[in-house]
């Protein structure tokens, strides 16, 4: 089958050739890198094509891929792929790289690399990367910017990094109410090309006042003799640069925006937020939640150094460990109970973890209604009831066929019976703190995914060896 130049299956196949040919032939990137030992040149011929691959596929690759293919490499293959990066494609590999690979690719860069890589890049990308350069360098960047966008990147860093202000973009296209539409479309043909994710104008005062916008459809349907005022949404959908990206984000979502005014507190222009602005959002917030629910850092790398993985799991760690000693405190006071009846030391796991399990099913499904607004102060009796419910018919089916593996495997219906109240009390203890743990830590202000899954299995695990072992003490001795 014939696959198009430029198509999706082509880019797919040349990037996971970069990676293999980097990461499986260490004597290409040791050349790449000036490495190269004695050893290692087994064979110029083979190695100078693989070498010549490598600059080709390098140059054919447009920036989205090479930042996606530097993100599946690790720290020495990064740094040799990054130096056969173009100087004029730097910049935009950097936007669209994530912040581990910035921090690792501009330890390595001179400040006046890093400068020459941003100067290739428009005003908002630049106030986008600026937010995440050293301190030294910000400064530096800003004084090689003119006055006016000077200002626009200061105003930027006054806002919350997840705020809208930190991501808007400030390229806007305005125009007056009072103006035909056959004065649009000849503005528009002066001014030859648009800002990106152009799908409407912005209809404005002489103060800058946001008055309406009007669409591209509008303007392609309609008579040129139609006025503007005539045929604008008077009421946008508009965001302030104090809200919440992520609440944007959902917004964006519920009413399948394009793109969207930013204003000021006096209705004033200030600039826009794009699907584009709003998909980097959504793509981080994802990730930096299903890192939190595991108890690791939004910065986590999987080819971080080992000393930064180390520093950022840690706590965690010393928490699960703290609450694993627990559990274990409460299987010793039952001693005397697992002695006298040994095969409650392999039955206890099996409790335990269909709770752990049946708490981050809960969880998860919790957090996920909270990021969505979907929770509000007068659903909790009904989550909890819901939740219950749905443990409590759990608990008897999956409990009462393991009640009854039990029994058979140990010619012993008491303890059978044991093992499923066992774990019908366990799944509804689950269910209750899977619905308590992200509603208190949302009351808290806490982000309700960060260390949910360890602090559910710690409950999970303690609570199941109290039930299991309680309740064989009362009915099998």
């Amino acid at each position: 089958m014939h696959i198009r130049k430029n198509s999706a299956r082509l880019r797919d196949q040349e990037r996971a050739r970069l990676i293999w040919l980097l990461t499986t032939d260490k004597a290409v990137t040791s050349t790449l890198l000036g490495k190269l030992t004695l050893a290692e040149q087994y064979d110029v011929g083979t190695l100078a094509d693989d070498i010549a691959e490598v600059g080709a596929l390098v140059a054919h690759l447009p920036p989205p891929d090479l930042a996606d293919t530097l993100e599946a490499l690790p720290s020495e293959e990064r740094h040799a792929l990054w130096r056969l990066v173009q100087d004029h494609e730097r910049g935009q590999v950097l936007l669209e790289a994530s912040e581990n690979v910035w921090d690792d690719l501009i330890d390595e860069m001179s400040d006046k690399a890093i400068l020459d890589a941003l100067q290739t890049l428009d005003i908002d990308d630049r106030i986008y990367l600026v937010q995440h350069l050293p301190r030294n360098l910000t400064g530096r960047l800003l004084a090689s910017l003119p006055a006016g966008e000077r200002a626009r990147v200061r105003q930027v860093m006054n806002y919350e990094k997840n705020s809208v202000g930190a991501i808007m973009e400030f390229g806007v296209v305005t125009i007056r109410s009072d103006v035909t539409l056959a004065a649009v479309q000849r503005y528009l043909r002066q001014l030859g090309n648009m800002p990106q994710n152009t799908d409407k104008l912005f209809v404005t005062s002489r103060d800058k006042t946001l008055l309406g916008e009007l669409t591209l459809q509008t303007i392609l349907v309609n008579g040129g003799q139609i006025r503007v005022s005539e045929v604008m949404e008077a009421d946008p959908m508009t965001f302030s640069p104090e809200d919440d990206a992520e609440k944007a984000a959902r917004t964006f979502e519920r009413d399948n925006l394009i793109s969207a005014p930013v204003v000021d507190a006096a209705g004033k222009l200030m600039g826009r937020i794009t699907i584009d602005e709003i998909v980097d959002v959504v793509y981080e917030e994802t990730g930096n939640d299903m890192r939190a629910m595991g108890g690791l850092s939004a910065e986590e790398d999987v080819y971080a150094p080992v000393r930064r993985a180390v520093k950022s799991r840690w706590a965690w760690l010393a928490i699960n460990l703290c609450t694993a000693f627990i559990a274990s405190r409460v299987i010793d006071g039952f001693e005397q109970t697992i002695s006298q009846l040994v095969a409650l030391a392999s039955l206890m796991p099996i409790v335990a973890g269909i709770g752990g399990n049946t708490g981050n099913q809960t969880i998860t499904m919790i957090v996920r209604a909270l990021a969505l607004q979907q929770i509000q102060p007068g659903n909790f009796s009904f989550l909890i009831l819901r939740e219950m419910g749905v443990a409590l018919i759990n608990g008897l089916v999956w409990g009462g066929i393991m009640g009854g593996i039990t029994w058979w495997l140990y010619d012993d219906m008491a303890l059978g019976g044991v093992m499923t109240l066992a774990m019908v009390l366990n799944l509804l203890v689950a269910a209750i703190m899977g619905v308590i743990i992200p509603m208190v830590m949302t009351r808290l202000g806490r982000d309700p995914a960060v260390g949910s899954s360890v602090m559910i299995t710690a409950i999970t695990d303690t609570g199941g060896f109290f039930i299991f072992l309680g309740l064989a003490t009362i009915f099998l001795l």
